[in-house]
């Protein structure tokens, strides 16, 4: 065997692999990066919307045989409206709160959330019952790589840039820049906060159950989902700025290779690589790499 062409073979894989993940990553958690940087609310129970999402695409798949699109339109949909009562009914009491008071709500929604998805569910991961042309293999640079990680990494980017498009080039964008830029000056000259918030918030909820069921083949959805990957969320989140588009974009690329390079080279370390590594980061920039005020 060729050293050379082994190194060669496991860094595409390593970097497949590794995109692949960090669109799922991305997805997830770029809403948060929006509602924490313009709501100032320490949301750690953003996982939960990822973790219905999931879960409505396997029941839209396994229980009634909707086409896979119109399961992942529904898992957005479903999630975003449900969002809308959540912080008109909960959320926004808790906004003028401290943040100790906003993180022991959150983590207390995350465990009735597990509750209720244990109770609903059980304890095995949810079946995906991916459709026939996401199945089997691609050939890529003469390595065959499963087409479902390759829709996964093409629907990410278009993802991201149709976020782009909307938080750069339209009017509703600019008020969620100016929001997050400088909350008190976009009330003065009459943005709707109240409303803003909510809008933005089903948004990045929605965001976050389309990232579920995205992932829901490589992040399997179970009743732990939102503690078991809660922790890589802030760290997307953190290392890449609040506030940010591309700044979670850019930590979920970093974050999605590292760790699977961690995972290919250095098993025995497990996830120590991508907390050391983080905590160093966010020593040299505590506001993350593109935060606002990094």
């Amino acid at each position: 065997m060729n050293p050379v062409s082994d190194l060669a073979a496991s860094l595409i894989s390593i970097g497949f692999y590794g995109i692949s993940y960090a669109m799922i990553l991305y997805v997830i958690s770029v809403g948060l990066s929006i509602t924490m940087g313009m709501m100032g609310f320490v949301n750690l129970a953003h996982g939960v919307f990822a973790m219905a999402g999931g879960f409505v695409l396997s029941i839209c798949l396994a229980r009634y045989g909707i086409p896979f699109p119109l399961a992942l339109a529904a898992a957005f949909l479903s999630v975003s409206v449900a969002s809308v009562a959540l912080e008109r009914g909960l959320y926004a009491r808790f906004y003028g709160a401290g943040e100790l008071t906003q993180v022991l709500f959150s983590i207390g929604l995350i465990y009735v959330a597990i509750a209720l998805a244990r109770l609903e569910f059980g304890t095995q991961a949810a079946p995906i019952m991916l459709p026939d042309y996401l199945k089997g293999q691609v050939k890529i640079l003469g390595h065959d790589f499963p087409t479902y990680r390759l829709f996964v990494i093409v629907f990410g980017f278009a993802i991201a840039f149709a976020l782009w498009i909307a938080i750069e080039k339209t009017r509703f964008g600019a008020f969620v820049r100016a929001a997050v830029d400088n909350r008190a000056m976009a009330q003065s000259i009459g943005i709707d906060t109240r409303r803003l918030f909510t809008l933005t918030f089903a948004l990045g909820s929605g965001m976050a159950a389309l990232g579920g069921a995205l992932g829901a083949d490589v992040l399997a959805p179970q009743w732990n989902y939102p503690l078991e990957h809660l922790v890589y969320f802030l760290i997307v989140v953190s290392v890449g700025g609040f506030g940010s588009l591309h700044g979670p974009f850019v930590a979920a690329l970093l974050i999605g290779i590292a760790d699977t390079l961690g995972k290919y080279w250095f098993p025995e370390f497990g996830a120590f690589l991508i907390y050391a590594a983080t905590i160093g980061l966010l020593l040299w920039r505590p506001h993350g790499l593109f935060g606002a005020c990094s």
